[in-house]
């Protein structure tokens, strides 16, 4: 409730327009971004369901903090990984600050920087956490690879 004005009045609108179910949440977001064509594809609070939550894709998320060493450290790694798989139709490489949005599903926790979840297109609402694995271009994939439920498999040269 962000009300200009507060009296009473204002008090009971707003129960009356929460018990009916007419109170849309307010969702901390940055703004959309106007390009998003690069290998890591950018997440605010208002797109979070629209991409990661689109069941046509699995999607890599990064929760970062733009503070945080750790997450300064992934950043070439991660952009190198979303390079990788950029032709990759059904996977989507993404990243989200999450200072500056917020993330309106329980099922996405967000306990320190970097946090990083694949969610499967037939499991949104089971994602799997990142846990565990060097932050390394190598060990990233082959989670990827691990968890990823349509990747087109390229013939490797023996």
């Amino acid at each position: 409730m962000e009300p200009e004005e507060f009296d009473s009045d204002v008090l009971r609108q707003f129960v009356l327009a929460f018990k009916k179910g007419k109170l849309k949440p307010i969702v901390k977001s940055q703004p959309v971004p106007k390009n998003n064509k690069g290998p890591v594809k950018v997440v605010v609070g208002k797109t979070f369901d629209t991409i990661v939550m689109d069941p046509k894709n699995d999607v890599l998320i990064e929760f970062y903090a733009p503070w945080c060493g750790h997450c300064k450290k992934l950043e070439p790694v991660y952009t190198e990984l979303g390079k990788k798989y950029k032709n990759e139709k059904n996977l989507i490489i993404a990243k989200m600050d999450a200072t500056a949005n917020d993330v309106m599903n329980d099922h996405y926790k967000v306990e320190g920087f970097p946090t990083i979840y694949l969610a499967p297109r037939d499991k949104k609402n089971n994602p799997i956490k990142y846990e565990g694995g060097d932050r390394d271009l190598e060990h990233l994939s082959k989670f990827i690879e691990e968890h990823a439920t349509k990747l087109s498999r390229t013939k490797e040269e023996l």
